[in-house]
């Protein structure tokens, strides 16, 4: 018998909202694990808000909102509070009740500029990282680093003369303008809406673009990033923040695997002097790593599991929407970057985890849901 096609409005819901999220979602164990990460920094955010004043969006509730951005490569604010509003795997996860009203795009905004700064943000990824580290999942030997350009929020237009000769700005909202024949730097340039952002290009036959570059160390076991640092785009850039991430975190006699670009005498020979192993990818001519170091069975295995650093960026570029920052100024990228690499992360801490646990059987996994 064919069913009536009736459509009634009912004033009540009998359904939680907790039962209308599958068991098995792969949200529910991450937000454990951001639930977990958030109670430890409650000091932290107590620092940053006064006693007294009208109450703020709770830095617990936007932090999950940014974090369900980056997984669901949303683009916008705007997208975002619209999903909120009525998505309700979204509401359960940023902690919003069924009928609790959805924040202002631009109230959300305003909250996140306190939020989203590379202090906070690195603490965040500390924090992750430590659970990852608890878990046994990352290296503490072989790492390998690497850097990527990050297109900044500004158009070639915005590029002019910092003295401001030149041509006046021709008028209307988006006018035609020819750079024919117009010798352009970063020494003489400037952008006039993103003034940190410069004039970048990796490869020779590349075009040029204003831009940032995010460089990432990464272990060699699980592919996880134990650190970040972005700079501005200059050619000296990634070797001086891969020296600042080396002295940080890989200890002597450990080893650190790099592309070619990274095949400099400096770069090599300073890894040398803290007793770090350089396996990084030789020259064709020209290399600063000897034949003795290029034979060994450590260089092959560092060169093939370096690539895997690869992927957290092309994850945090694809998927947490940082190819070209939607934020100005290096400290608020340099936020960002840390807060999606935060988010691959912690992705990959509970895959990892879920994937060891199911490989060990069914009564260690009955042994963990039982908290023994």
């Amino acid at each position: 018998m064919r069913g009536h096609d009736a459509i009634q409005n009912s004033w009540f819901s009998y359904v939680s909202l907790e039962d209308r999220i599958p068991k098995q979602h792969p949200l529910r164990r991450l937000r454990l694990l951001v639930d977990g990460v958030l109670a430890s920094m409650d000091a932290i955010f107590a620092e940053r808000y006064s006693h007294t004043g009208r109450p703020s969006i709770a830095p617990e509730k936007l932090l999950r909102a940014l974090l369900l951005q980056v997984l669901y490569t949303v683009r916008s604010e705007r997208q975002l509070m619209e999903q909120l509003d009525y998505n309700l795997l979204f509401r359960w996860f940023a902690g919003l009740g069924v009928d609790d009203a959805v924040w202002e795009r631009s109230v959300f905004s305003a909250n996140r500029e306190r939020l989203l700064s590379e202090t906070l943000s690195r603490e965040f990824f500390t924090r992750v990282l430590a659970i990852a580290e608890w878990q046994n999942l990352v290296s503490d030997e072989h790492f390998s680093v690497d850097g990527s350009l990050i297109e900044a929020w500004a158009s070639h237009k915005s590029f002019i003369k910092k003295d401001g000769s030149g041509p006046d700005k021709p008028a209307g909202r988006n006018p035609d303008v020819d750079f024919s024949g117009e010798k352009r730097s970063n020494a003489t340039h400037q952008s006039t809406t993103n003034p940190e952002a410069r004039l970048y290009k990796k490869g020779e036959y590349t075009e040029s673009k204003l831009r940032y570059i995010t460089h990432a160390l990464s272990e060699n076991r699980n592919g996880l990033i134990v650190d970040v640092e972005t700079t501005p785009a200059t050619g000296t850039a990634e070797i001086e923040a891969a020296h600042k991430m080396i002295k940080r975190r890989v200890p002597q006699g450990g080893s650190v695997g790099a592309d070619k670009g990274y095949d400099q005498t400096g770069f090599v020979n300073g890894l040398s002097e803290r007793g770090v192993k350089a396996h990084v990818a030789r020259n064709k001519t020209g290399s600063a790593i000897d034949g003795r170091t290029a034979r060994g069975k450590g260089y092959a295995q560092s060169l093939k599991r370096r690539k895997i650093v690869e992927e957290a960026f092309g994850w945090i570029k694809t998927v947490g929407g940082l190819r070209k920052t939607r934020h100005i100024g290096l400290a608020k990228v340099a936020g960002q970057a840390l807060f999606c690499f935060a988010a691959y992360n912690r992705r990959g801490c509970s895959t990892c985890w879920c994937s060891r646990r199911n490989r060990r059987g069914p009564e260690y996994r009955a042994k963990t849901a039982s908290g023994e």
